[in-house]
């Protein structure tokens, strides 16, 4: 996996930039070349002091000495340089390459039509190693993290070569040393990468309660129950839960780091020994004595372990994370089937025939059998109990998810076989959790169909039919503000405020192509004036659109055409308002009952 990790890692360098790429390339060969450069050159300059000294500066050995000290000085000043290019060129390699991997995820994770594989832990485990975020070990910084590794490792591998040019043994022998000692520490290293990403589930758990803390949304109920202190604990312990494995593998590896001094001790006093004897028989120049006595500690990268083996062992593992998902997520691979065209769909009516579908990983079916038609150009409401289905019933219309059985045909022809993208343009949904974009009012609205967002007609027919023109106008900065108070001059909206502009969002979808409008729960944070405004307006919203209302409130789908009772899967009775009272049955009795409670609390 590691070596697979490190492939990925230079792939992802070269597709990025190839000047980078070659760059970095050059920055390894220098960082590997230059410091022993530096040592044998000053070397050569310790050897020729002493004939130069004797027969001066003019002499032959004066010259060569010059020469050494030269040579030495561009050596070292290019060594000086080696740092602050590092710096400038891994900061360089490092944004460019988050942006890309960040914008490569982002593209992976959008790309398929249904929602299945966001809805899927392995999926998500993946997406966080190959984000890094909840270690801060980005894989995105792993090829520059690598060309230090090989750097180091290639010039401790130079300083083993300039040992072996003079006893070819005493080169041998120290490279076999630091590899042996190296093996069992490299082990351990790659087993605390991959206890990471065994962990990832763990950590992303963690990672969510760390942003909880921070989050504005969260932060009242944080703070009105006193959740601060259970977060922090809550954290610390699946933080630690998901640590303690590469926590002991690093702790391992002390242990072994120390084990292993023994033998480095006992080569490197051997050979140092050596070299003193040498040189007391007189068997090695000064010259040689100076550069060889310090390639000893030179061969250190050969064997060594630094952070950066540690950091690169955890910041591979996503890689191949990143390049998974980009495989399984591919357009050639799609999640949803389809070619045909939808524009215009559905012209007589939407029909569920024996739909069964059960979500991945659960132990029992959302629908064993569901039978439902939705008339074009009409509204239809489903109502019935949580957990009846209702909310997954959208998902499947919208093609968020295909069936696990069964068919959804639209005007006879199965959905299954339309392009599922193409189709999504058709479903414009207020969802029950609707999203609260931190963008101007404009462009929240706007989003229903962002191609058409300069429509500022459209923008504005959409806000009135809404009810949003109130809020609208209470905004200080108009059409431009923006809805967030996490950014200068934004403001936050109620929640029946929001709701407003969701809808709005979905009239402007419907204004721009869509057929058919799904409204789940349309007045849950409305007051009961808001609420009365929808139902004055709801002829107006539903003329001429097929839509589907979905509510617990009576109030709400009794203006439907058709109205479905949808109980454990199953449709149990449909009709209009006035013909299910009529029948006394499910319909009749919820109905009574919130009768009932709104006629107590007048009382």
């Amino acid at each position: 996996m590691a070596g697979h990790g490190y492939g990925a890692a230079v792939r992802l360098l070269w597709e990025t930039s190839r000047p980078l790429a070659i760059g970095v390339a050059a920055y390894t060969v220098a960082a590997s070349v230059l410091p022993n450069l530096v040592l044998v050159a000053a070397g050569h300059v310790v050897g020729a002091i002493p004939a130069a000294a004797a027969d001066g500066l003019r002499s032959a050995a004066g010259r060569r000495l010059i020469a050494a000290l030269a040579i030495t000085g561009a050596a070292y000043a290019g060594a000086l340089l080696l740092g602050p290019v590092q710096t400038s060129l891994g900061s360089v390699v490092k944004w460019r390459l988050v942006y890309q991997t960040q914008e490569r995820l982002m593209a992976a994770v959008s790309r398929p039509a249904g929602i299945a594989h966001l809805e899927d832990p392995k999926v998500l485990d993946d997406l966080e190693l190959a984000q890094g975020q909840a270690v801060r070990q980005y894989p995105a910084e792993a090829p520059m993290t690598l060309a230090l590794v090989v750097s180091n490792r290639a010039s401790g591998l130079l300083a083993c070569a300039v040992l072996a040019s003079w006893r070819w043994w005493l080169g041998l022998g120290m490279l076999a040393m630091w590899m042996i000692v190296r093996r069992p520490q490299l082990a351990l290293i790659r087993e605390h990468g991959a206890l990471y990403s065994g962990g990832s589930e763990v950590l992303r758990r963690a990672w969510y309660l760390l942003q909880l803390a921070a989050r504005p949304s969260v932060a009242k109920e944080s703070r009105v129950y006193g959740l601060g202190g259970w977060l922090v604990d809550r954290y610390r312990s699946q933080w630690l839960l998901g640590i303690s494995g590469p926590w002991a593998a690093l702790r391992r590896l002390d242990r072994t780091v120390l084990v292993m001094s023994a033998p480095v001790f006992a080569a490197y006093g051997a050979a140092s020994a050596y070299l003193g004897y040498a040189a007391y028989q007189h068997q090695i120049g000064l010259g040689t004595l100076a550069v060889m006595l310090p390639m000893l500690a030179a061969t250190t990268p050969v064997g060594d372990i630094s952070w950066d083996d540690v950091a690169l062992a955890v910041m591979v593992q996503g890689l191949p994370k990143a390049r998974r998902l980009e495989a399984e997520l591919a357009p050639s691979q799609p999640d949803l089937s389809g070619s045909l065209p939808a524009a215009g769909l559905p012209a007589r009516e939407v029909r569920f025939e024996r739909v069964r579908f059960r979500y991945p990983g659960a132990d029992r079916d959302v629908f064993a059998g569901l039978d439902l038609v939705i008339p074009a150009g009409q509204s239809t409401a489903l109502v019935g109990i949580n957990g009846a289905g209702k909310t997954t019933l959208v998902k499947l219309l919208a093609r968020l998810h295909d069936p696990t059985e069964g068919r959804i045909a639209v005007d006879g022809e199965d959905l299954a076989r339309l392009d599922p993208g193409r189709w999504q343009r058709q479903v414009a949904v207020v969802f029950q959790d609707f999203a609260h974009y931190p963008l101007s009012f404009a462009d929240n609205i706007g989003m229903g169909a962002p191609q058409h967002v300069d429509d500022t007609a459209g923008l504005g027919d959409s806000a009135r039919r809404a009810g949003a023109l109130a809020t609208l106008a209470s905004l200080p900065a108009g059409w431009q503000t923006v809805l967030s108070r996490s950014y200068d001059g934004g403001v936050d909206l109620s929640g029946g405020q929001w709701q407003r502009v969701a809808l709005a969002r979905a009239l402007f979808a419907v204004r721009h192509g869509a057929t058919i409008l799904v409204l789940d729960e349309p007045t849950a944070w409305l007051d009961a004036r808001g609420e009365a405004d929808f139902f004055d307006r709801f002829l107006e919203i539903t003329e001429g659109t097929t839509t589907l209302i979905i509510s617990h409130r009576f109030s709400t789908v009794r203006r439907a055409d058709h109205i479905c009772v949808l109980d454990q899967g199953r449709v149990l009775e449909q009709g209009n308002h006035e013909s299910l009272l009529a029948a006394g049955n499910r319909y009749a009795q919820l109905f009574s009952l919130q009768a009932a409670r709104f006629g107590e609390a007048a009382q």
